[in-house]
Formats: C-alpha cells, structure tokens, sequence
C-alpha cells in the first residue's frame, strides 16, 4: 500500500515558479515509476509527466516541456515537480500517482494504482 501527499501548490503570477512535491509513504516507493497530472475545472484529468523508479528516464506533455522537470528523491519517498515560467493556461488541480505494476509509468491514467488527493495551483494574468 502506498499512500501520497501533494504539497506546494498556491497562487502565482504568470511567469513565476511553483514546486510541487509529493511525499509517499511505504517501503516500495523506490521501486515505483510516479506520474504528475492535472484537472483544470470542468475539464479531464491529463497527463504531466512522469519519471521511471531511478530517475533516469523523464517524459513530459508537449505543452510543459521546457518549463516543468520531473525529479525525485528515493532516500526522501519524494517525488517533485519543478514548475517555471508558469501561465495561466496550468491552472489546475496537481496530482500524483504512483504505478506499482509496470517498470513505466506511461501516459494513461489506467496505468496508475495510487493517487495523492491534489494540489491547486492558480497562475494568475
């Protein structure tokens, strides 16, 4: 059982910074390809990016590229999500996840088993 927590989400003005941060509970973090998502209102749940168990593969959406990074700390049971140049348009609820039973993570929301309770993150313009 994994159990996550979203951290860091807040107010911002386009252009500036946020860093999410997710905090797993559970000896078998370290194994776990993570995922960061996002739900605008009245919108799906889309996918950020992801990063494999040892950090060394990344993947992100076309439309964070450039501006998001993915990392994450296994002796910490933390995942983060570094955010610059922010716009309004990532306004949104910020959730991680966690994949216990595949090698990666993906894209697909099917591929994650555990779920933070999400993070709001509002750009202002």
């Amino acid at each position: 059982q994994v159990q996550l927590v979203e951290s860091g989400g807040g107010l911002v003005q386009a252009g500036g910074s946020l860093r999410l941060s997710c905090a797993a509970s559970g000896r078998t973090f370290s194994s776990y390809p993570m995922g960061w998502f996002r739900q605008a209102p009245g919108k799906e749940r889309d996918f950020v990016a992801t990063i494999s168990w040892n950090g060394g593969s990344t993947y992100y959406t076309d439309s964070v590229k450039g501006r998001f990074t993915i990392s994450r700390d296994n002796a910490k049971n933390t995942v983060y999500l570094q955010m610059n140049s922010l716009k309004p348009e990532d306004t949104a609820v910020y959730y991680c996840a966690a994949d216990s039973t595949r090698l990666w993570g993906g894209v697909r929301i099917q591929g994650y088993d555990y779920w933070g309770q999400g993070t709001q993150v509002t750009v202002s313009s």
